[in-house]
């Protein structure tokens, strides 16, 4: 049931927010103002977050609202998957983060993977396109598509970034604590799959 609230106050934002960037009548501005203000205040008590916050992330976005994109490059090596420790919490996932304008989503795979964990990859093919709804993730403000690509190390060495604090490699069965925010262990047993099949096909939802 709270899943269902805060997906509710989710959609109220986006409605609001098309409202705010289409409509010209001034009464029915006000109107989706007012719908933006409740649905910021749902999702402060749905989230624990606080209200000032909740507004600041949706209050000052403009335009036809879409979901985020989140990125993760997937990296093997002697049959073990890349992982990073994040500082925010001190919990692991795989290299990634939100997708950058004007790179494509192969160039920000690289990207986070050199700036997180000091290795410098080629993007070989995409593994799976899933929405964050879909999985075991906590609730998030936000509506999110994860996109996992695999990729190939081509140079460099392990080593931290600005936002992690240890790099290494993990079998299939010595997963550390995850990051369950950004990756979930049911997340990590599927790219685990691609290792054991090549041929797997990608995945979606």
């Amino acid at each position: 049931m709270e899943n269902y609230w805060l997906e509710t106050a989710k959609k109220l934002q986006a409605m609001a927010q098309s409202g705010l960037a289409y409509c010209t009548n001034q009464y029915d501005i006000e109107r989706y103002e007012e719908l933006r203000d409740i649905s910021a205040d749902m999702m402060s008590k749905y989230t624990d977050t606080e209200i000032t916050m909740v507004k600041s992330l949706f209050c000052n976005e403009t335009g036809y609202q879409t979901p985020k994109v989140d990125i993760r490059g997937v990296i093997f090596k002697d049959n073990k998957i890349l992982m990073v420790r994040e500082k925010l919490d001190g919990a692991w996932a795989l290299p990634g983060g939100w997708a950058d304008i004007g790179l494509t989503p192969g160039e920000v795979a690289v990207k986070e993977v050199k700036e997180e964990a000091g290795l410098e990859v080629k993007p070989i093919r995409l593994l799976a396109v899933f929405d964050k709804k879909c999985h075991p993730h906590p609730p998030s403000p936000y509506h999110v598509y994860k996109i996992f690509i695999l990729c190939e190390i081509v140079g460099g060495s392990l080593r931290t970034g600005m936002e992690t604090s240890d790099a290494r490699f993990f079998g299939s069965h010595e997963l550390p604590e995850l990051s369950v925010e950004r990756n979930t262990e049911s997340q990590i047993k599927i790219m685990f799959e691609y290792l054991e099949n090549p041929n797997k096909e990608a995945m979606l939802d």
